[in-house]
């Protein structure tokens, strides 16, 4: 007795057309990873956040945006116009940028230059404004910074010279509507490499929040999201990027994820011991321009206290 649903013969026709077809779709799907994902597509990605820590604090709407990669084809000036764009439509309270603006592949057709893209950065507005961490290759780019362990690498020359501070294990009080918070900026956490030994960090948790010096509640941002396993109660809300969220991502699950805890922080919101990450995948491409399941993303947060 046959199977029901199962032809007894394949064809001649479906022999050919088969594996015919299957070259195809991995052709197309390929050709989105490659070129239309990573270049085209770029998504609002909406998070509501209702937090005790956050009891006192005001509702905020934060703008995140992370790992631009500046370097065309995928991260042009024209896009980053599109980018600013979108953000003011969203008419955000702040705009925190979580560093990599430096490209990390080699698959630049053309490169932009720093000064352009501060310029471009500096465009940013918001009525609290804009806060600033590096990443890791804003630090890996500069072959000096590299190998003389100096204070300022390059990218973060040209945010200032635009006019946007960098924060560093440091915190500033910003108020809305009578009610203050911190917003505390980590070092980069493997900003140096250790020949033969890893990398080695910027990042001083203990100094940085010794830096908010009264009860007011914490928003951390933090280019690399492995650091929020040790971030205190205190601290209301981190945001990381950096793992681009593994950058290809099926059924909520990324099979490469450049981090220690591998999927765990890869991507989305996470809540842990009462206190939330939020870990964008980010604009630009990593080491390589692919993205399949993880689109260009800017991030939205509203944040508030429990009602």
């Amino acid at each position: 007795m046959k199977p029901l649903g199962y032809p007894s013969v394949i064809t001649r026709r479906q022999a050919i057309l088969a594996p015919l077809l299957g070259c195809l779709g991995g052709l197309a799907a390929n050709g989105y990873a490659f070129a239309y994902e990573p270049s085209v597509t770029l998504k609002i990605s909406r998070y509501r956040i209702t937090s005790e820590q956050w009891r006192s604090g005001p509702q905020l709407k934060i703008a995140v945006l992370t790992d631009l990669h500046f370097g065309e084809p995928f991260v042009s000036l024209d896009r980053l116009d599109e980018i600013v764009a979108a953000v003011h439509v969203q008419q955000p309270d702040l705009v925190c940028l979580l560093g990599d603006f430096e490209p990390g592949h080699r698959f630049i057709s053309r490169e932009v230059g720093r000064a352009d893209w501060a310029r471009g950065l500096a465009r940013l507005k918001a009525p609290l404004g804009v806060c600033t961490v590096l990443g890791n290759h804003d630090w890996w780019a500069d072959i000096d910074a590299q190998e003389h362990r100096t204070k300022i690498p390059l990218a973060a020359r040209a945010v200032m010279d635009a006019g946007l501070p960098i924060m560093e294990n440091d915190a500033v009080r910003l108020v809305k509507d009578g009610k203050p918070f911190w917003i505390i900026g980590l070092g980069d956490q493997i900003a140096y490499h250790r020949r033969g030994f890893g990398f080695t960090g910027r990042d001083d948790l203990h100094g940085a929040l010794s830096k908010a010096d009264d009860r007011a509640p914490a928003i951390l941002l933090a280019h690399e999201p492995d650091i929020f396993p040790k971030v205190p109660k205190r601290v209301a809300l981190t945001l990381s990027g950096h793992t681009h969220g593994g950058q290809v991502r099926l059924f909520g699950y990324s099979p490469l994820v450049p981090s220690a805890f591998g999927n765990r922080y890869a991507y989305g919101l996470i809540e842990e011991n009462g206190h939330h990450l939020v870990v964008s995948g980010g604009i630009g491409p990593g080491k390589l321009p692919i993205r399949f399941g993880v689109p260009p993303e800017i991030v939205i947060i509203e944040l508030g206290a429990p009602a």
